[in-house]
């Protein structure tokens, strides 16, 4: 995203509206630091500027990652799955992605006003080819690995920045406390922020083992839940 010097006013009142704070005052005119942005279209959707002055350049590889994981509004090439494009475990009431014994894991990299670059997102990666456990395969993260058995990105995409990237495997569920402690030994060293989701399946009886999991070793989580209705005939076994 660049800024029409000849319509800008310099006004300033777009500056609020940029996620990552790459929109600033630089002798006294409005510019958009090229190396933070993320190509997200906040600030041109927003309809601040009363004088078009936002101009969106024609993207291509690899700063087009930008915008495919920042802007809900482009889809993924690789996968064609708007916005960051994971393939969501909330679904699995539907699709029944997960069974029982099972564990999906999500780890969600940057946040609105921090984003992440894939430099970072490659040190999740590099950790789980390690461990030999396989990515999810309907997930824009997935697709962008170019050395599986290494977990690495092309080199040409490390340095692009984007709103938040989610890398998302499933595990056996014996699997996960070597995996939680992995992480939480790893997440520290990231230079941005980061959330882990969980998902489980529950018992035939109501019992939710993750849940018994998580609080037998102590480790804080928020319950969260969505019934996704008219996706068509589930997958799913009772």
């Amino acid at each position: 995203m660049k800024i029409d010097v000849e319509k800008c006013q310099a006004c300033a009142k777009c500056i609020p509206f940029c996620p990552v704070g790459a929109i600033r005052v630089k002798q006294k005119k409005v510019i958009i630091d090229a190396d933070d942005c993320l190509e997200c279209g906040v600030c041109a959707r927003s309809g601040i500027c009363q004088e078009g002055a936002f101009v969106r350049d024609e993207l291509t590889w690899p700063r087009i990652l930008r915008a495919e994981f920042s802007d809900p509004m482009i889809p993924h090439k690789k996968t064609d799955i708007a916005g960051r494009g994971t393939a969501e475990m909330k679904t699995n009431d539907v699709t029944g992605r997960f069974k029982r014994g099972e564990v999906g894991v999500a780890v969600e990299l940057g946040r609105p006003g921090v984003g992440t670059r894939f430099t970072e997102v490659e040190k999740i990666t590099r950790e789980l080819a390690r461990l030999k456990i396989p990515l999810e395969e309907q997930n824009p993260v997935s697709a962008l690995v170019q050395d599986q058995e290494k977990g690495t990105f092309p080199p040409e995409i490390l340095q692009e920045k984007v709103l938040s990237a989610i890398v998302e495997f499933k595990i056996r569920f014996e699997q996960l406390e070597g995996i939680l402690k992995l992480l939480e030994h790893l997440l520290p060293q990231l230079d941005t922020v980061a959330s882990i989701s969980l998902i489980g399946r529950s018992e035939p009886d109501g019992r939710i083992p993750l849940e018994e999991f998580l609080t037998q070793k102590h480790i804080s989580f928020y319950p969260n839940g969505k019934v996704n209705i008219g996706l068509g005939r589930p997958l799913a076994e009772p």
